[in-house]
Formats: C-alpha cells, sequence, structure tokens
C-alpha cells in the first residue's frame, strides 16, 4: 500500500492532512511549526523532524507551501537544511499544490524525472473550510504513472479532480485564470460596498440585497461578509492576490495579451499592501477607498 506525505500544515494543507486521514490513509507530515506537526498526530500519524525522513518514508509527497520559493526549498533545500527530493525513492510523487507560473512548474516536471522522480502540478482552491470537508477543488496535469499512484490520495483531499493534461502546466494555468476572476471579483466586491457607503446606503441592507440579486458573485458574499462583521483577520492576504495577479499578468504579458480588468484589481491589491494591509484579509482592499466609514462589527 502507498504511503503519502503532506509538507505544510497551513489554512489548506491542515484540512487536507485531515481529509487522508478520515479516509484511512496513515498520514506522515512536516511542519516548520514542530508543535503543529505535533499536534496533528497526536489524532494519528507521523510528525518527521526532516524534510529528507519524510521523503524517505513517503511513496506520494504532498507540498502546500505558500509559492514556488518555498517549494523549490522544501524540494531542494534552503541551502542549509536538506529539502526531500534527494531522499525520495525512484518512482515515488510529488504533489505541487501551490499557485506558481505554469512555465515554472513545467521546468520543475523536466528537474524532478531528471532525478527519477514523478510530478503532478496539482494547485487547490476552495479555502479552508472546504480543505477540511474533503470538498475543495484540484486542478490537475500529470502523466498517467505520477496518477496511477497519487489519484487515490487526490480522491480523498478534494470532491473534484480535474485532468487537465499529461504534463506538467495545464493545471497551474487553470488555477491562474481562477485567480484572476477570485482577484476582479473581490476588488469590484469592495468598489461596490464602498459606493454604497459613500453614498449612505446602509451596508446590511446592500449586502441582503445584492447577495439575492442579480450582481451577486461568491467573493462578494463571502468577503464583503468579512468587512460587515469588521474582521480583517486573513484567511487569503491582501499579499496573496499581490502574488497571483502578478502571475496572472505575467502569464499575459508573455503573449502580449490584454487583461486590463486584472491590471486594475493587481493596483488596487498593490495600493492596499502598500498602506499597510498585507497581512489581512484580502477585504481590506476596501480599505484603500477615501472618504467612508466602513462597519465596525459588534460591539
Amino acid at each position: 500500500m502507498s504511503t503519502v506525505g503532506l509538507i505544510g500544515l497551513g489554512a489548506m494543507g491542515s484540512g487536507m492532512a485531515a481529509s487522508l486521514r478520515r479516509a484511512g490513509h496513515a498520514v506522515q507530515v512536516f511542519d516548520v511549526r514542530r508543535e503543529v506537526a505535533e499536534a496533528f498526530t497526536n489524532a494519528g500519524g507521523t510528525a518527521h523532524d526532516t524534510l529528507a525522513s519524510l521523503g524517505a518514508a513517503c511513496d506520494v509527497v504532498v507540498s502546500v507551501v505558500v509559492n514556488a520559493a518555498q517549494t523549490e526549498a522544501v524540494l531542494f533545500g534552503d541551502g542549509t537544511t536538506p529539502g526531500c527530493a534527494a531522499s525520495m525513492k525512484p518512482g515515488s510523487v510529488f504533489v505541487m499544490c501551490s499557485t506558481v507560473d505554469p512555465n515554472w512548474s513545467v521546468a520543475l516536471e523536466a528537474r524532478l524525472e531528471a532525478m527519477g522522480l514523478r510530478y503532478v502540478d496539482a494547485p487547490i482552491s476552495g479555502g479552508a473550510a472546504k480543505a477540511a470537508s474533503g470538498q475543495m477543488t484540484m486542478m490537475t496535469a500529470g502523466k498517467p504513472e505520477a496518477y496511477a499512484l497519487a489519484e487515490p490520495f487526490l480522491n480523498a483531499m478534494a470532491a473534484k479532480v480535474y485532468k487537465l493534461g499529461d504534463s506538467a502546466g495545464a493545471g497551474s494555468k487553470v488555477k491562474i485564470i481562477n485567480q484572476l476572476l477570485a482577484g476582479v471579483h473581490i476588488a469590484a466586491a469592495a468598489e461596490a460596498m464602498a459606493l454604497g457607503l459613500r453614498e449612505g446606503v446602509d451596508a446590511a441592507a446592500l449586502y441582503e440585497v445584492i447577495t439575492n440579486s442579480a450582481g451577486n458573485s461568491w467573493m462578494f458574499e463571502n468577503r464583503m461578509a468579512h468587512v460587515l462583521a469588521a474582521d480583517y483577520t486573513p484567511l487569503s492576504a491582501v499579499d496573496i492576490f499581490v502574488k497571483d495577479l502578478g502571475i496572472v499578468l505575467d502569464m499575459a504579458r508573455a503573449s502580449k495579451f490584454p487583461l486590463p480588468l486584472s491590471s486594475t484589481a493587481h493596483q488596487m491589491f498593490m495600493q492596499a499592501s502598500t498602506a499597510g494591509f498585507a497581512k489581512e484579509d484580502d477585504s481590506a482592499v476596501i480599505k484603500i477607498f477615501p472618504g467612508i466609514e466602513l462597519p465596525k462589527g459588534k460591539a
């Protein structure tokens, strides 16, 4: 029976690890916060002290870190601590769940194949709650041999596992397009709510009407609830969309494809980040609008 390891027990990774355990898999984990990894294993599983140890113990390694740089460190080390790639058994699979430049993902597949390892390009979407319930979406691409090992674990973590190609890149491209829409929708939702506040409309009433009208979007309904509650605890931070919309624009720029709405939304998140809201929830992009009084939540 194949063994699975998961690296990165953050908002998404902890839920994904729990889903794997709920499906009956003996999950092995690593997190730079040792206490977080130990807490996960209290209900079963194994925590590893090093990435190299986890890599040697697992047939499939799932990486749920923030970006390409962290993924490279997980695989190849950070100059002082070895990564997991050198200790992984030939033929084992690395599943990459971060939002990255598709060209970087293509290059990573080639680099791992040269080491005798298989790769699945597998960005994720759905948020922490869906990750915890096993209901998230995975946008995947990889060779059949990689899927053969990884698929039972992918199905345990996600309600929908889309196979988008037989080599890396396609999964990341679709995720980037999803992030284009997510970022633009959040920015548009913030602009609409800000205009309502400026015009003296009751924020709760506006929210109620829009969420029951044609102008609604999942992002308006989800993120403007944060604004009404005055809760900017970062489930997904402003700087995530500085990064992700930056990748969107880089991908389009390479083929000289115009993205006017994405460009504007990116500038809005950049402005929010520079104004001091970088680590707040991405709904804090509403704070860039002048002359409005934001809801203060319940006292």
